[in-house]
């Protein structure tokens, strides 16, 4: 257990590195966000470090990288029981997790349904996610991860072919690959990576 913890811990650290300070980005839906700490969320869990009775962006930029990994530890990995499935797939649930919150089980579940296991894709890990998890992770321990890493990629591409104001996200001011991408292939096989020419034919139209 101790073990598993320290894992968890060094995820959650990982996961507030990739994630910078404060932003507070009027094209980013979670409004102002330090350590990758939404203001919704502090406000959902009643996180006022100014004490003035308020949240606003002032407790938002008060927030430090311990507050934000014990946030992400509790409630983006514990709460939605990310433990409970295989641990090969805890790094990238949990980095999505905190992403796109719920988003990121959606993605598992519809995973585990092109794989014909039955389950609803509501978000919620609940004993059918978990032991459809479980048996999917036994039928191909070698590339769920993987395969979990490329529905997470075409979830970021799909978003932004709806959003246009997103597509900073996914594609660089350079025009190559943005954050959203490369985080997502950041838990891929490098065999799985998208070759540049690829990367530009898939957001050929966005132009």
């Amino acid at each position: 257990m101790e073990r598993q913890n320290q894992k968890v811990r060094a995820i959650a650290h990982e996961i507030v590195s990739r994630e910078g300070g404060y932003v507070d980005d009027p094209d980013d839906p979670g409004g102002a966000t330090n350590h990758g700490v939404t203001i919704h969320t502090m406000r959902r869990l009643g996180i006022d470090l100014t004490g003035d009775g308020k949240v606003t962006q002032a407790d938002v930029r008060r927030l430090n990288q311990d507050q934000a990994i014990e946030i992400f530890i509790n409630h983006y990995f514990e709460h939605p029981r990310i433990a409970d499935l295989p641990e090969s797939l805890h790094a990238t649930v949990f980095d999505m997790y905190v992403n796109s919150g719920a988003n990121a089980v959606k993605i598992l579940q519809r995973l585990l349904l092109k794989m014909g296991y039955t389950v609803t894709a509501d978000g919620a890990i609940g004993p059918k996610t978990i032991a459809a998890t479980a048996r999917a992770h036994a039928s191909a321990p070698d590339h769920i991860v993987d395969a979990y890493g490329i529905e997470r990629r075409n979830y970021y591409f799909d978003l932004a072919d709806r959003r246009p104001a997103s597509r900073k996200y996914a594609r660089s001011r350079a025009g190559g690959k943005g954050g959203w991408i490369i985080r997502a292939e950041v838990f891929m096989a490098a065999r799985y990576h998208l070759t540049s020419t690829a990367f530009q034919q898939r957001i050929s139209a966005w132009d």
